[in-house]
């Protein structure tokens, strides 16, 4: 690579071209996911459960989708049409949920949900090719690019949620479209700055012919479009996504153990721990994701949210976690180093461990600052706590997470291997919404809500939440040897 293509940092140039287009792209899909909740309940006037269900079924059909539109592009679209067909679908899905209706806002939701799936399996990809093979700086250009994903989701969760609640969830919504666009105009106009990058280009095997004379591309593409009002099926009649998502789970693991089989006795071990730590992710995701839905009917419902005369929206409490992100991030990238320079590093399944016990205590947090509620309404600060021990709790797991999938899989299934990773984030996504359905608040007998059994709900539900998460964070800590001799070295 010249010294042209780099910039005085020392990267390539087209780190920042996707570096921008993912913070308006997070902006985007962020900015929609922060009102969805609260648009639904309010709105549409949907029950607390119903919303929770359909929101579940979105996010999970989103992380989904991520694993198809990472190997379509692979084989057939290469990565720069995969993400501009992503980021026009994306950005039509936005524009479509001004309709203001059920029936706009499922289609919007089914076309994000595909755009998704192509652009962000796949920007990612893009910034790895601009690296050569153990290029130093890739560890570095990633955190640049993970920075950028949360500045996006930050401005999602401030300016988005405050426009959408304090104008009309419209101009949030709006908005949210605006930012894809700008992803879009983005990630065009800078493509000479990460042309250098490897796959970009249609695959020849997209211009093969399916049948009838067809091309692979326009079977793609066409496909793409049916898959919409397919995802509207799936968000409206969600339980079907039960048995559709346990058998999709079944079949990754046993193809993942099987493969496993096949290359060894160590490459066996290594798929069981890997199946194990899916699960194991499953359960932290599933209650971290409660943020979206039942934490942010509990903060509109029972948390002060006044700072100095002025009332905080409620889905803008969601900011905590990705400012916390922002602020501790390389703190944590720094004493992983230092810990590992010291012999004093945890294990992979240590910091499992200790990721889901913050996790739970943050839950608990609820229990003791409801000692201190007035009228039903806790403190701000319950909140932030509750954040702050999420976010190092994330920490502690998901960039730990990736790279384990990585170094667990050999090459051969390696994009197996972190497809199964990203499925666990939709079953993870998929079982949030049925955990938060547990503490819909139903209405009173004069139609109003019971603020009251609401709130015990809420505190129950939470509670009960961080102390089986304590019991799991006990479980995987007293099986981390076990573990540990399954990975066969891997740390």
């Amino acid at each position: 690579m010249s010294n042209t293509d780099l910039t005085k940092q020392g990267h390539p140039n087209g780190l920042y071209i996707l570096f921008f287009s993912e913070m308006w792209e997070r902006f985007c899909y962020y900015g929609m996911r922060v009102l969805l909740t609260l648009y639904l309940v309010k709105s549409l006037m949907k029950g607390d459960a119903e919303a929770s269900l359909i929101y579940g079924a979105y996010t999970g059909l989103v992380y989904a989708a991520a694993v198809l539109g990472g190997r379509l592009a692979d084989r057939y679209l290469g990565y720069r049409l995969a993400i501009l067909l992503g980021s026009v679908l994306m950005a039509i899905g936005e524009f479509m949920i001004l309709g203001g209706d059920e029936t706009w806002l499922l289609l919007g939701m089914g076309a994000i949900i595909v755009g998704n799936g192509y652009f962000k399996a796949n920007i990612s990809t893009i910034v790895g090719k601009l690296y050569e093979d153990n290029d130093p700086r890739r560890d570095s250009g990633f955190t640049i690019f993970y920075i950028g994903i949360n500045v996006g989701s930050l401005l999602a969760t401030t300016l988005v949620a405050y426009i959408g609640e304090t104008y009309g969830f419209k101009y949030g919504f709006f908005m949210a479209g605006i930012g894809m666009l700008s992803a879009l105009v983005i990630f065009w106009f800078g493509r000479h700055r990460y042309a250098a990058a490897d796959g970009l280009d249609i695959r020849p095997a997209a211009r093969e012919k399916a049948f009838a004379g067809i091309s692979w591309l326009t079977v793609i593409i066409v496909g793409s479009l049916l898959t919409i009002p397919a995802c509207y099926l799936l968000i409206w009649q969600n339980q079907i996504m039960d048995f559709l998502l346990l058998g999709v789970f079944i079949a990754v693991a046993y193809s993942l153990i099987k493969a496993g089989i096949d290359k060894g006795p160590i490459w066996r071990d290594r798929m069981i721990a890997l199946v194990i730590f899916i699960i194991i992710n499953i359960a932290f995701w599933a209650s971290f994701e409660q943020a979206g839905t039942s934490l942010t009917l509990f903060a509109d419902r029972n948390v002060d949210r006044e700072i100095f005369g002025w009332v905080m929206p409620a889905s803008m409490t969601q900011f905590f976690n990705p400012a916390f992100i922002i602020i501790f991030g390389s703190i944590f990238s720094v004493m992983w180093v230092k810990l590992t320079k010291i012999g004093k590093n945890p294990s992979i399944p240590m910091k499992f461990s200790y990721g889901i016990l913050q996790l739970g205590l943050g839950f608990l947090v609820t229990l003791f600052f409801s000692q201190f509620a007035v009228d039903y309404q806790v403190p701000l600060i319950t909140l932030l706590l509750l954040y702050l021990l999420h976010t190092t709790g994330e920490l502690f797991l998901s960039p730990i997470g990736l790279s384990m999938v990585t170094k667990l899989a050999p090459k051969e299934i390696a994009g197996a291997a972190m497809g199964g990773w990203f499925l666990s984030y939709a079953i993870a996504n998929f079982v949030a919404g049925k955990i938060a359905a547990l503490t819909g608040v139903e209405e009173g007998g004069g139609g109003e809500l019971d603020i009251a059994a609401g709130f015990d709900t809420y505190i129950g539900v939470f509670s009960n939440i961080g102390f089986v998460l304590l019991g799991i964070a006990v479980v995987i800590a007293f099986l981390s040897k076990p573990l540990n001799k399954l990975m066969h070295g891997v740390r």
